[in-house]
């Protein structure tokens, strides 16, 4: 018997401010989706939303759509509506690409700026593709050295051009102070670039109060804009003009339709515009907005420290004997909670089957990402009391569950 119940659990549910959102969007009958650290759930009018792009937009206005629907701009337009939930201002995120190409694009841009220096500060414990990224644009410019993190005082110093970090770790939810280390990274004449992707939609971010210089993210997690929904950046109005894209595309000219056969950038982000905007994919992005744009972001952040709480104090309780690999200090988690368990894969598996849907991370984290817009706080309930079962009852074991599936 665990000490809060599932009618404590509703109660807080009605008490709820952001409780009426969870009608906004589509989610499964018996599923208690703790995967939005990975892909948001669909918002119901994301339908209808891409249905005019396809049909109106496109299917009878065609091209003049460019101009009278705002193709043309939605790189710019999208990223002026994602600057609130980062703290950044107008005319300081372009919406576009993936997260892999604006990460380059940002360290291609920042590296320049701290002439003679020659080494990249990264973390082996970043997301792959931030550190794969990296060694490609070391190759790429030449002669830069990657040094691991390992301790950021050790890591820093006359020879440090640019720092590359996640805000919050992708296998264990961890937070970083973004005011603190920006602050040490500055002091030791180094460029900052955050990795916004496990935070934007879930922690409160202020990239301009940190005097960040670049950040990048993605908007398919806790932002819920779909899968292969575009990515985008951050450049910090005082580095606009000095800033350079490597990847020089024709919509980051300074004048597209002049045709004129040399690069010439545009002024401010829009110099890292590069191809065509993926019009339906800026469609179900946009739609998403129209959401956060009515939302509280001191309300998520406060919800998704509850829910992360109940589900370790419940967790705590039916099962002491998980390792809990994400900080118990809520100032120092982002919103989700990942355990260590040997044969996580497996569990993870069995959970999925009975309406639980996490997912694992090598070497053994299995991790369960909160959404405040959506969960519910019965959800976490029913979520620890079926982990607890699928343990219990070492359903895991089944021979089904072991086999890998392609995407873990």
């Amino acid at each position: 018997m665990v000490a809060i119940s599932r009618a404590d659990c509703y109660a807080l549910d009605t008490e709820d401010p952001l409780r009426d959102l969870r009608d906004e969007f589509s989610l499964p009958s018996g599923t208690t989706y703790l995967l939005g650290n990975s892909l948001g759930a669909l918002p119901r009018r994301t339908a209808a939303k891409v249905a005019h792009t396809v049909e109106t937009e496109w299917g009878r206005d065609l091209g003049a759509s460019w101009n009278s629907a705002g193709w043309w701009d939605l790189p710019q337009s999208t990223g002026d509506r994602l600057a609130p939930l980062i703290g950044a201002g107008p005319g300081e995120v372009l919406a576009g690409d993936s997260t892999s190409t604006n990460i380059f694009k940002v360290m291609a841009a920042a590296l320049p700026l701290r002439p003679g220096r020659r080494v990249i500060v990264s973390d082996l414990e970043n997301f792959p593709t931030d550190r794969y990224v990296v060694e490609g644009v070391a190759k790429a410019l030449g002669a830069y050295e990657i040094r691991d993190i390992g301790s950021l005082d050790e890591a820093l110093d006359d020879d440090v051009a640019a720092v590359l970090l996640s805000h919050v770790d992708y296998r264990t939810g961890a937070l970083r102070d973004m005011d603190a280390v920006t602050a040490q990274v500055h002091a030791a004449g180094a460029i900052m670039i955050w990795d916004l992707c496990h935070s934007a939609g879930a922690v409160a971010v202020d990239l301009r109060a940190a005097d960040v210089d670049f950040a990048i993210g993605c908007t398919y997690k806790y932002l819920n804009g779909g899968p292969g929904a575009p990515a985008y950046l951050y450049v910090a109005d005082r580095h606009q003009d000095a800033a350079h894209n490597v990847i020089s595309g024709w919509h980051g000219h300074a004048a597209p339709f002049a045709f004129e056969p040399n690069y010439r950038p545009a002024d401010g982000v829009r110099r890292f515009a590069t191809g065509s905007p993926p019009v339906l994919a800026y469609s179900a992005l946009n739609a998403s907005l129209d959401i956060w744009d009515t939302v509280d972001m001191a309300q998520v952040r406060a919800k998704s420290v509850a829910l992360t709480t109940l589900f370790i104090d419940l967790v705590d309780e039916l099962r002491p004997d998980l390792v809990l690999a994400t900080p118990r200090d809520p100032a120092q988690r982002g919103s989700q909670v990942s355990y260590r368990h040997a044969d996580g894969y497996p569990v993870i598996r069995a959970l999925i089957d009975r309406g639980v849907v996490g997912d694992y991370r090598e070497p053994d984290i299995m991790r369960f990402g909160f959404a405040p817009l959506y969960l519910r706080y019965v959800d976490v309930y029913d979520a620890a009391a079926t982990l607890a079962e699928v343990l219990d009852k070492e359903l895991w074991r089944d021979e089904r569950y072991q086999q890998r599936l392609a995407v873990t």
